[in-house]
């Protein structure tokens, strides 16, 4: 039998798998084979992104599974261009054109901008797009607590889910507390990367203890920690592996022994300075 992730529940209902497929840097060809291949082997949720240029790829993959619609998590993201209320219908309607879908699972502002200072306005125009069932959820990617405190304010709604840069080196304890307080699901994007920390000692003792890899040890400090991730992984083996680390259970002590790898954000893009 397929084996099948877990999912969380978002804040307004949406069951998401808490193990998805990342699709960063695939290109068209590339990432509609990794697609297809990861549906077969027990995937339901897709990551792109607009930014990625290969959404027309994924949507191949989706297509060519055997697998209903219904029964997959699709999330996408949109650049700064169409920041705006009119700007991120544009954008979920570009996506759909490109996936060949009629509805996005989520759907998501890829970075805040804040120099352009348009984001609260994209916010609102995803809140219309989810009332109107183009998209199933709503959220954000890189935002600071700063910048969700913005929204709240304006509109009195917290993203369903913020996907931001975390791993052992960049636990995010600030922007994890900030999530936790307000019902904001964390997504990790580059969970096992730098690929130095699946050499670091500790997790190499923990993964020989379980009987794993070092890459499932990373990944399940991910999901047991109750967040969501999305490694990338264009080989089927891997993709495989990866799913499969949902069946490791790290202990208390070893999540703690994992987390104090933690370097601080001195290596976490500055998403006050950088955007697309």
């Amino acid at each position: 039998m397929t084996q099948l992730a877990p999912t969380v529940t978002l804040s307004h209902g949406t069951a998401m798998p808490v193990l998805g497929l990342g699709t960063w840097p695939m290109d068209d060809d590339e990432s509609a084979t990794a697609v297809a291949a990861a549906i077969s082997s027990g995937y339901r949720s897709v990551d792109t992104a607009e930014n990625y240029r290969n959404e027309r790829g994924v949507g191949r993959g989706i297509a060519d599974a055997s697998v209903p619609r219904s029964e997959l998590f699709v999330t996408t993201k949109f650049n700064k261009e169409w920041h705006g209320v009119d700007g991120a219908r544009q954008a979920c309607e570009n996506a759909l054109e490109r996936l060949g879908l009629d509805y996005l699972d989520l759907l998501l502002i890829h970075w805040p901008n804040p120099g352009q200072d348009r984001y609260v306005d994209a916010w609102r125009g995803l809140l219309r797009l989810r009332e109107e069932g183009l998209i199933r959820a709503a959220g954000t990617s890189n935002f600071k607590p700063a910048h969700l405190r913005r929204l709240l304010d304006a509109t009195g709604e917290a993203p369903e889910v913020n996907q931001i840069n975390l791993n052992p080196y960049a636990t995010r304890a600030e922007t994890v507390a900030f999530h936790r307080e307000h019902g904001i699901v964390t997504e990790a994007w580059s969970p096992i990367k730098p690929a130095d920390v699946l050499a670091e000692p500790v997790v190499v003792q923990i993964a020989e203890r379980h009987g794993c890899t070092p890459a499932q040890v990373v990944l399940r400090w991910v999901t047991q920690q109750g967040y969501v991730t999305v490694p990338k992984s264009a080989s089927p083996e891997r993709q495989r592996e990866n799913l499969a680390s949902l069946e490791v259970e790290l202990t208390a002590e070893e999540i703690e022994a994992v987390s104090a790898l933690d370097r601080g954000e001195a290596h976490v893009t500055d998403s006050d300075a950088f955007g697309h």
